[in-house]
C-alpha cells in the first residue's frame, strides 16, 4: 500500500465526510476508497472513522492520524516545490476559513490575482462566523476576529483595525447624531451578539466610559448587523472593515469621532502544533497586502 496515497484518500474521507465524495476529488471509484481506507485500519490496527447513517465521523485516534496525515502530504507537496523551483508556484488545496462578511468584501472579490499567481492551487473557502474546530474540518488556516479564546492555537497577528459607531444618513435625519456616550439612550441600537453585545467600551483622553446601551434588535452574525444598519433600524458599533465599501460611497457615516474604542485585531490561525505551509504563509502576506491598501 502507497502509504502517502492512503494517507491522502484518508484526509479527502474526513475532509468530505464520505467515501462517494472522496472518491470524486479523487477521480477513482467508491469500492477503491473503502478497500484503502480498510487497509490503512488493518495496517494501525484501528479504528479511524465511525460509521453511521449520518455520515462518517472520525474517532479521536482518526483525527490524530489526520492532523499528522495532512501534514505529511503538505510537507511532501513542499518537497515536490522546492525541487520544481518556486516559479512554478504554488499547488494542491488550501482550505481556508473566515468570517462570513469579511471574506465577501475582503477576501472572495481579490482572490483572482492569487490565483493566476499560483495556477496550480485551488482555495476552497468556507465563511462562517463560528469559530469552528480546524482539525475537524480540514481547515489550513483560519481568518479569526478579536481576543482568541483558545490560548493553544497556532496564532499570528497579521491586522488590526479601528471600531466606529455607524448609522445611516436618513437614520440621523430622524434622530440626531449622537456627540457623547450619554446620548446614546436616546437611540435604537443594533446589538451584536458575538461581539461586546450591549457593552460599549469608549474612552477618552485615557479615560474609560462604558455604556450599556440600549437595542430592541440583537444579531448574531456580522450580515445581520450590517442588513439593520442599512435599512435605518439603528447605529452599530463596528469595525471600519464592515463597512468599508458605505463608508467610502457615503451610505453609512461615522459618528462621535472625538470618542475611541478599542481597536479589532485580525488573527490567522493555524491548526494546534501544524508548522504553516508555503500556501498558507503566502496566504496570509497576500491578505495583509490587500488590507494594507483597503482602507
Amino acid at each position: 500500500m502507497d502509504r502517502l496515497a492512503a494517507m491522502e484518500t484518508f484526509i479527502y474521507v474526513v475532509e468530505t465526510g464520505s467515501f462517494s465524495a472522496a472518491a470524486r476529488r479523487l477521480n477513482i471509484g467508491q469500492p477503491a476508497v473503502s478497500k484503502t481506507i480498510a487497509q490503512l485500519e488493518a495496517r494501525l490496527a484501528v479504528r479511524l472513522l465511525l460509521r453511521s447513517t449520518r455520515g462518517l465521523t472520525p474517532t479521536e485516534a482518526g483525527l490524530a492520524f489526520f492532523e499528522r496525515a495532512k501534514r505529511a502530504i503538505e510537507e511532501a507537496d513542499e518537497a515536490d516545490n522546492a525541487a520544481r523551483g518556486a516559479a512554478n508556484g504554488l499547488t494542491g488545496n488550501l482550505r481556508i476559513g473566515a468570517p462570513v462578511t469579511f471574506g465577501r468584501i475582503h477576501i472572495i472579490p481579490h482572490l483572482e490575482p492569487f490565483l493566476a499567481q499560483n495556477p496550480a492551487l485551488n482555495i476552497d473557502l468556507m465563511l462562517d462566523d463560528r469559530n469552528v474546530n480546524l482539525v475537524e474540518e480540514g481547515v489550513d488556516i483560519a481568518l479569526r476576529m478579536g481576543a482568541l479564546s483558545d490560548s493553544g492555537l497556532t496564532a499570528r497577528k497579521i491586522a488590526q483595525c479601528r471600531r466606529m459607531i455607524v448609522g445611516t444618513p436618513a437614520y440621523f435625519e430622524q434622530y440626531a447624531e449622537p456627540d457623547r456616550p450619554a446620548d446614546l439612550s436616546r437611540h435604537q441600537a443594533i446589538i451584536y451578539s458575538l461581539g461586546d453585545g450591549a457593552h460599549w467600551p469608549f474612552k477618552q483622553a485615557n479615560e474609560e466610559h462604558p455604556v450599556i446601551i440600549n437595542g430592541r434588535i440583537r444579531v448574531n452574525a456580522a450580515e445581520g448587523l450590517r442588513e439593520a444598519v442599512l435599512a435605518h433600524q439603528g447605529l452599530a458599533m463596528a469595525t471600519e472593515w464592515m463597512f468599508a465599501p458605505e463608508l467610502a460611497n457615503g451610505t453609512v457615516r461615522e459618528v462621535m469621532k472625538d470618542w475611541t474604542l478599542p481597536n479589532q485585531d485580525l488573527w490567522a490561525v493555524f491548526p494546534t502544533g501544524r508548522m504553516a505551509s508555503a500556501k498558507a504563509r503566502a496566504f496570509v502576506e497576500y491578505v495583509q497586502g490587500v488590507l494594507a491598501k483597503a482602507l
